[in-house]
């Protein structure tokens, strides 16, 4: 075999792995940002929280609530934050569950969401919530 063809051989396989690993580069960085812009999509980014949004399917506006300090648990009324009649949807990001209520003062029949949990569209409009 004459040393040219063995060179020709050697860069034509070179040439093929480096194309393979380039397309493979691409590939890998076409996923990425896919990902991180549906963890950038996630209409409740927050932890430990309850969302409520005023539209339907997580959409619209979006006002977030939790016990403070952690490790407490409160009720919360909604007409004090202009919220009052206003939440269509909700999604607990918090580690316990949450309750709406569609009395004041966390009164009425409870809707739960547990832990990880969402609703929408909501069986009612609360007016409190009981969050820890």
């Amino acid at each position: 075999m004459h040393w040219l063809a063995f060179g020709y051989r050697f860069t034509r396989s070179a040439v093929l792995g480096l194309s393979v690993v380039v397309c493979l580069g691409f590939a890998v960085a076409l996923l990425l940002p896919a990902q991180a812009e549906a963890q950038e999509a996630n209409p409740c980014p927050f932890t430990g929280v309850l969302c409520l949004f005023d539209g339907p399917d997580y959409t619209g506006a979006v006002w977030n609530v939790m016990a403070w300090p952690p490790g407490t648990s409160t009720c919360v009324g909604l007409p004090e934050h202009g919220w009052a009649d206003r939440a269509v949807s909700a999604i607990n990001r918090g580690a316990q569950v949450a309750a709406l209520y569609p009395g004041d003062s966390c009164s009425g029949e409870p809707l739960l969401i547990g832990a990880g949990g969402s609703v929408s569209p909501l069986p009612f409009a609360p007016r409190s919530v009981y969050v820890y």
